[in-house]
């Protein structure tokens, strides 16, 4: 027994008893250091070993051969248990500093939001008296209640001394917007501050032009943190260059930047901006890091080249960084983007997107945060992405795709791109560049076999109540609702090599099914990088063993519908197989930017039933008139009626230069069928499409969603003399939300000879396994069996007869081949408003499931 309660003390002791161990007479002894040595590197191989690994360790190492094989097994449990607890240590020790941090932080959000409230109090207190002043004494208000501001002092920016004036004035201002109350900053929606955020996040309430401030803790160096942020293109992806024309010394280790900054534009609807800025970095007597910058006055300073000529001179207020370096390692960091977009010159319908602080912060101010913590992350080894490929590796694809694809979408002259054959009147726009250069620098065997170039087919929508991240995420999922195969075989081929090079590709049959393939995410998941594969099987018979599957590697972003402001976007480009680092791209997809609506907000005169029946685009720049404002209150439109979004489409084709006429007419073709697609996919997917009575149609000629569920409910109780809904009190709104919600499969055929279903709840959807869009391809057939179908039939004249039939208990099919069992099936005429008209059939699968 005393043996017994030894050992297990032994065991139990900790890291005090990890290199003692019993002697024949039970008393404690040390271990020796060469014992403990041996000891450690049979650790080092094998934390845990196995009692013969023990045995055969206590043969190899004679030193060891005075300790029993139950000591060996004691001291590598203790060994385990001290390395548990030293790596619990320090993970608490970082989980400590970085609430500390966090904690200093908040505190200093704190008081500046409490230097705020004091400073608006003032204010308030001052309007109060002035406002007093002139009820008092209403012929005479001039001297007491009038503020005058002193204009700001021009500097000369020709000289050094004039530009470092104007960088310490810069650095003051900066500083009082990033931890002072030149601001008035609030809260940006969604953004929920706390030690397992990213960060700390505001927008401008009301100040010039448009301003985001971000706040965050991230362990990197202040040094290594200003280096990534000042190299803009490479972490803002509609930053499409950056200059340095002039750099020189400004005392203290800082330094003066003369910048030139070129940005894409997001659309196809406005033109780009360029800012010319003097960027000033310094240090703090407080060891703080700053980099902050201003826009030089003057619109036509800066370099005059041809490709300017294409900008429009944009202005950046005292902006920047605000580094400090934390205790034990990291550094806090506040960012501030304040610019003035010159919003006068875009379409007005596009105004919002210019004149909003929220597109800013997500585009500009959140995205420099996050990509910091990013490189973080991957530094200190915590990102592991598949496929054995580095994180940077898999960064620099996404940039890749992001940049091609926004310079899709702009065609600057200076990159070779020129407009073809437009004369102002075409809903697709073609650019063609010739100049365009695909060759890979490791292996040439990875460049485009093509002399012709990249043709671009691109065009702009606006889109009305359809969330952007459900739209992405539709398009994603759901590739084969939307594209055209044998399109999309001619552009992936054409990446091929050999047999497979266009233009002698051979003949393919794609069945539309894709398989995704991860490969990493960003570390809020806001962007997902991803290889899909595309199945496809020759048509020829001496390739019935090549596979014929096209690759494509793909960024999704934007699908989280919580985020305020932020843009969604589907970006893919034809990849080989092998997936090489430096492998061609050539960019194609979708950008949906979301428009703020506000109090006032113009009205776009355009008819509900062309638009949504026709395949042009609603080009804004040309299609669409323009109203005047009008004021709605709540009573007269819903909410959700006023979200609006503009969707961008590119598709970018390779060419052989004796088949360019052909490939344009084949792209104009194409990305109006890829339009069309989208209008029927965006109407499916709409909110108002299904609760409200102003939605969209269901389909050309079909009535309302709203309409059609009143239909249903109202004719389910003339003809069965029951309730299909359980609420005693239905408004119109809440029929077809109810209906919709039914736990019961409802859906609608048409009344032709062959019939198809025009309308689904969600159970109806779930049941068939398809969408809104794809059940109006669905007869009314399809979905029986045998004995369905003869049960129909014999019942059918009664169902017209009566106006309603049961059917007993079956089995249907849904799309994908599955058998689903129902209890009884309901089916009833669904009569017009005139109780006279026979608009479709309904019926309704009662507890059905799948066999």
């Amino acid at each position: 027994m005393a043996m017994a309660v030894a050992q297990h003390r032994v065991s139990t002791s900790g890291s005090s008893s990890i290199n003692k161990h019993l002697d024949a007479s039970g008393k404690y002894v040390r271990y020796t250091a060469e014992q403990v040595e041996a000891l450690e590197r049979v650790y080092a191989e094998c934390p845990k070993p196995s009692s013969l690994r023990r045995q055969q360790l206590i043969r190899e190492c004679p030193i060891l051969s005075n300790i029993e094989p139950k000591q060996i097994k004691v001291w590598f449990q203790n060994r385990r248990c001290r390395e548990k607890q030293r790596k619990e240590s320090s993970r608490l020790q970082t989980v400590n500093r970085k609430l500390s941090a966090m904690n200093k932080l908040l505190m200093e959000e704190n008081d500046r939001l409490q230097k705020q409230v004091s400073q608006l109090v003032c204010e308030n207190g001052y309007m109060r008296q002035q406002l007093h002043t002139v009820n008092a004494s209403a012929t005479d208000a001039s001297c007491d209640s009038v503020v005058t501001t002193p204009q700001h002092s021009l500097r000369d920016p020709n000289n050094p001394a004039g530009l470092l004036s104007i960088a310490e004035e810069t650095l003051a201002e900066f500083l009082s917007k990033a931890t002072g109350t030149a601001v008035d900053w609030v809260q940006m929606p969604g953004m929920k501050p706390g030690p397992d955020s990213v960060g700390i996040f505001a927008i401008s309430q009301s100040c010039s032009g448009v301003a985001a401030r971000a706040c965050g803790l991230v362990s990197l160096e202040p040094t290594k943190i200003a280096e990534i942020l000042k190299d803009r293109p490479s972490w803002l992806r509609d930053c499409r260059n950056l200059e340095v024309f002039t750099m020189f010394p400004a005392g203290s280790g800082g330094t003066i930047e003369l910048v030139y900054t070129q940005m894409f534009a997001p659309t196809t609807l406005a033109p780009a901006r360029d800012f010319w800025t003097l960027r000033y970095t310094t240090t703090l007597e407080n060891g703080s890091f700053v980099v902050c910058e201003r826009s030089l006055s003057g619109s036509g300073a800066g370099p005059s080249t041809a490709a300017a000529a294409q900008f429009v001179r944009a202005e950046v207020l005292p902006s920047g960084y605000l580094i400090r370096p934390c205790e034990g390692g990291g550094s806090i960091i506040h960012i501030v983007d304040h610019l003035n977009l010159e919003a006068w010159n875009v379409p007005e319908v596009l105004r919002p997107l210019y004149e909003s602080s929220k597109v800013i912060a997500q585009k500009m101010t959140i995205a420099a945060l996050r990509y910091v913590k990013q490189i973080a992350q991957e530094t200190s080894g915590e990102v592991v992405y598949s496929m054995g490929r580095q994180p940077a590796v898999l960064r620099t694809f996404s940039q890749r795709l992001s940049r091609g694809f926004n310079d899709a979408i702009n065609g600057f002259n200076d990159d070779g791109w020129s407009i073809m054959n437009c004369d102002g009147n075409e809903d697709v726009i073609i650019a063609i560049n010739s100049s365009k250069s695909f060759s890979c620098t490791s292996n040439p065997n990875n460049a485009l076999p093509f002399v012709g170039g990249v043709l671009c087919a691109k065009a702009s929508m606006l889109l009305q109540n359809v969330p952007p991240a459900v739209l992405v995420r539709f398009l994603r999922e759901h590739r084969s609702e939307w594209v055209d195969f044998n399109v999309d075989a001619y552009t992936a081929a054409s990446l091929k090599a050999g047999t497979y090079a266009y233009p002698g590709m051979r003949p393919t049959r794609f069945t539309g099914s894709q398989i995704i393939m991860p490969l990493g995410h960003t570390i809020e998941h806001e962007e997902i990088l991803e290889v899909i594969r595309l199945e496809g099987h020759s048509l020829v018979q001496e390739d019935a063993f090549v596979s014929r599957d096209i690759h494509l590697l793909q960024i999704c972003s934007g699908i989280d519908e919580n985020a305020v402001g932020a843009c969604s976007e589907l970006v893919f480009a034809p990849i080989d197989e092998m997936f090489p680092d430096d492998a061609p791209l050539i960019p194609s997809g979708f950008r949906i930017i979301p428009l703020e609506s506000k109090p006032g907000v113009i009205i776009i005169q355009s008819d509900t039933k062309d638009s949504l029946t026709t395949n042009r685009t609603l080009d804004l720049t040309s299609s669409l008139e323009v109203g005047p404002a009008t004021n709605h209150s709540s009573g007269d439109v819903p909410s959700s009626q006023n979200s609006r979004s503009v969707l961008t489409i590119a598709f970018q084709f390779p060419f052989d230069s004796s088949l360019q006429d052909n490939v344009a007419t084949m792209a104009r073709q194409y990305v109006r069928s890829v339009i069309s697609s989208v209008q029927r996919v965006a109407m499916a997917i709409s909110p108002s499409g299904l609760s409200m009575a102003v939605g969209p149609k269901l389909s050309p000629g079909s009535p309302e969603a709203l309409t059609l569920a009143q239909w249903i409910y109202q004719s389910y109780s003339y003809h069965i003399g029951a309730e299909l809904l359980r609420s005693e009190s239905l408004g119109s709104d809440s029929i077809l939300k109810n209906l919709w919600q039914h736990q019961d499969a409802i859906l609608c055929c048409s009344l032709k000879s062959l019939p198809v279903f025009i309308f689904a709840n969600q159970a109806g959807l779930d049941m068939l396994e398809t969408t809104l869009v794809s059940l109006q391809d669905i007869t009314l057939d399809k979905i029986f069996d045998e004995p369905g179908r003869k049960a129909l039939c014999s019942d059918f004249a009664k169902l017209m007869q009566q106006g309603y039939a049961y059917f007993p208990a079956g089995i249907c099919m849904s799309t994908m081949g599955r058998h689903v069992s129902y209890e009884q099936a309901v089916a009833w005429k669904v009569l017009e408003a005139d109780e006279s008209t026979v608009h479709c059939l309904a019926f309704s699968f009662v507890n059905w499931s799948f066999v």
